[in-house]
């Protein structure tokens, strides 16, 4: 299922070196699990986020809602790829709910690197609900 003409052109090495940096920042006092995530966007930006937890968990933040965010924050756009590291700069997946916030900034084709290899977005998330399935069904 590897993209090969889309994630051939992609430096991995340095989007991943970027999330390794992001993970430095992570605030992580209670679980001690930091992880760091980096996104090429379609202007050739790079963006990055970190887990912040808190001391209610619920309200804790992964790293992709920060990498969301500041996607959003610096003029918006598509993601392209996506490197997510553990505190020891592993690749790491994306749990669920990140996996539909990456879906909705960067869809079906989107490249994440996984412990398994490049994948597109459509083998980590089949049959994804995403902004198209609203419009389809609006009146």
């Amino acid at each position: 299922m590897r993209d090969d003409s889309v994630s051939g052109s992609i430096d991995w090495d340095a989007l991943t070196a970027v999330a390794v940096e992001a993970m430095g920042t992570a605030y992580a006092p209670y679980s001690r699990f930091k992880v760091g995530v980096a996104g090429l966007v379609d202007d050739g930006r790079i963006v990055s986020g970190c887990n912040v937890e808190n001391a209610s968990y619920g309200v804790g933040l992964c790293a992709e809602c920060g990498l969301v965010s500041e996607l959003q924050r610096s003029g918006g756009g598509r993601l392209v790829a996506v490197s997510c590291v553990d505190q020891h700069g592993n690749s790491l997946m994306p749990c669920g709910r990140c996996r539909q916030l990456l879906w909705e900034f960067g869809g079906a084709t989107m490249q994440l690197k996984t412990p398994e290899g490049i994948l597109p977005m459509s083998a980590i998330l089949p049959q994804a609900f995403g902004p198209d399935d609203l419009i389809e069904r609006a009146e």
